[in-house]
């Protein structure tokens, strides 16, 4: 079956990781057999070929790059012109990843019809362009409000305005407080270019503000429920209902920790857990259960999202193993037609009317 994957940070694997995501999995994890600098190193699942075996055609693929202020201790950028430094970056390599066919950037409902036809017509797909949309994760890169513009030109078309800790536009995981006035024009700009607003990481004063006063499209690219796993990074009830009501799509994401409650980084396993694929399919069901329906929940795996098979589920060797997926939904009782809403058709049926008026 066809997938859309809602979030997956290759670019970041590929300049920050030092990972050549053009080849097979195994054949990454065999260079990284020495290092040690990164908890993940030999354990990574994403490659586009690993992609392409998935029959997962079409990504949202981010930029990543944090500014920290010097009281802040999470890694990150020291100055904004750095942080877009960063970005731009990543933009080169994808950029370079199109030059050789490995990637497609879809920007609009014409690029994204070609593109699913080629996938939807072709024999195989081994040789297929992977499509990516950019997203940008985490607004602390855009040195002023007047770059999205610029970052529009070159094919941003979502915008998730934090990430972790306190940003400079909006404060994300483990984080509170409102937005801020130039956060409030990020959000009236990103209106004004049709981008779509990425509640994925809003600490619940943000969230709710942004609700407020956003008015274009709002999905949750990677969130799983607070209900579940307590914890601000989740969402409560009441913000996915929120979600709902506006129409959005929830990428269920597949980082263990977000998963399964009390996991402990650096000691818990995900055998030692119970942390496998069914896991997910709870979390995805109990935000079906609040809609009545299978319309707003997909994939956002955010699978390699620095961390690796030490952090995901224990039954999932590589991104491709998404498509066992489909047999648990359908043991849980999802009907075929609501198995493939969840695994590509509500992250179409957004797009399609996200972008109705580009």
């Amino acid at each position: 079956m066809f997938i859309i994957d809602a979030h997956l940070d290759l670019a970041m694997n590929a300049l920050e990781w030092n990972r050549d995501l053009t080849q097979p999995v195994a054949q990454i994890n065999s260079r990284e057999g020495y290092l040690t600098d990164k908890p993940d190193r030999g354990r990574a699942v994403v490659s586009l070929p690993e992609l392409r075996k998935g029959k997962i055609g079409l990504v949202v693929a981010t930029q990543i790059a944090r500014y920290v202020a010097p009281e802040n201790k999470l890694p990150g950028w020291h100055s904004a012109e750095q942080a877009w430094a960063q970005t731009q970056g990543q933009l080169a390599w994808y950029k370079a990843m199109e030059e050789r066919g490995e990637m497609v950037q879809i920007v609009d409902l014409t690029s994204l019809k070609c593109h699913l036809q080629l996938w939807q017509q072709a024999s195989t797909t081994e040789n297929l362009p992977v499509g990516y949309i950019l997203s940008l994760e985490g607004a602390d890169s855009m040195v002023t409000v007047q770059h999205l513009e610029r970052a529009w030109r070159y094919g941003l078309r979502a915008v998730g305005p934090a990430h972790y800790g306190p940003g400079r536009y909006a404060n994300g995981t483990d984080a509170s407080g409102k937005m801020g006035a130039v956060g409030l024009e990020l959000l009236r700009e990103m209106d004004r270019l049709h981008l779509i607003l990425d509640a994925t990481h809003l600490c619940d004063d943000a969230f709710w503000q942004a609700l407020d006063h956003f008015n274009g499209p709002v999905w949750a690219s990677h969130n799983n429920v607070r209900e579940l796993v307590p914890h601000n990074r989740q969402f409560s009830n009441d913000m996915m209902k929120a979600l709902i009501e506006r129409g959005s799509v929830i990428g269920g994401a597949l980082d263990a920790w977000m998963m399964v409650p009390n996991w402990e980084r650096g000691k818990s396993t995900p055998n030692g857990m119970g942390c496998n694929l069914e896991v997910a399919v709870d979390h995805l069901d109990h935000i079906c259960q609040l809609a009545g329906n299978a319309r707003h929940v997909g994939i956002g795996s955010d699978l390699d999202g620095a961390f690796g098979r030490e952090q995901c589920p224990y039954d999932l060797e590589t991104i491709s193993d998404l498509q066992k997926l489909p047999a648990l939904l359908s043991k849980r009782g999802f009907s075929d037609a609501d198995i493939e809403l969840v695994m590509h058709g509500n992250w179409l049926r957004f797009l399609q009317d996200a972008w109705k008026d580009i």
